[in-house]
């Protein structure tokens, strides 16, 4: 099965192979650079939280010279699809929670994934894998690390409303039990400012 996305063709079979595709509107020597550059990027993160323990795919190989990495393939279900299935919700709020503590994970090791979705989590036989580190980079801002889990509650009402207050609390949960409370304090004053932001959009459209 092929994937294709803005960013990159996504090809599973027994494994997945992902390649990063050449952007015609970039200078080209600049469009290589940047494609080998998120390539090495995406591979090191990979490479480093498995190292650490954490529930991603296993780096199989990595081409720089044709931005293409080879990842072990999580057989599952997508966590999006799980949390509107008839699922018990008390197993939907343990997988949140655990989605939680995968991602404070992820945050110990100085890296934020960029892209958190209900999408970007797998519900395997062997437990719950994160996945797709494309927009991943290393970071020690709390700022960056507040902005992932400010991504993550607004994916998470969008997609599932009727779930969302349970969802993202037990997702909360799971977070402060490995993750930095600091964090936690600053996702308050980055929605604190989306929500400002909203107030003067709307502002500006009613004058």
């Amino acid at each position: 099965m092929e994937i294709r996305g803005a960013e990159a063709v996504i090809r599973i079979g027994k494994e997945v192979e992902k390649e990063r595709i050449k952007k015609g509107y970039r200078i080209a020597e600049i469009d290589s650079m940047m494609r080998k550059r998120r390539t090495r990027r995406e591979a090191k993160i990979l490479k480093r939280l498995k190292e650490k323990g954490i529930a991603v795919p296993g780096l199989i190989s990595v081409d720089e010279s044709s931005s293409r990495i080879v990842m072990e393939r999580i057989k599952g279900v997508v966590l999006r699809d799980y949390l509107e299935s008839g699922s018990s919700l008390t197993n939907k709020i343990k997988l949140c929670e655990e989605a939680g503590m995968i991602v404070a994970g992820i945050h110990s090791e100085g890296i934020a994934h960029g892209d958190l979705t209900t999408s970007n989590f797998i519900v395997a036989d062997s437990g719950l894998f994160i996945i797709d580190f494309g927009l991943s980079f290393f970071t020690s801002r709390t700022e960056d690390f507040a902005v992932d889990i400010h991504l993550m509650r607004q994916a998470i009402e969008s997609k599932h409303y009727s779930l969302s207050r349970e969802c993202f609390k037990a997702f909360l949960k799971g977070y402060k039990k490995k993750g930095d409370k600091e964090v936690v304090k600053r996702l308050g004053l980055v929605e604190g400012r989306g929500r400002y932001k909203g107030k003067s959009l709307k502002r500006r459209v009613t004058y």
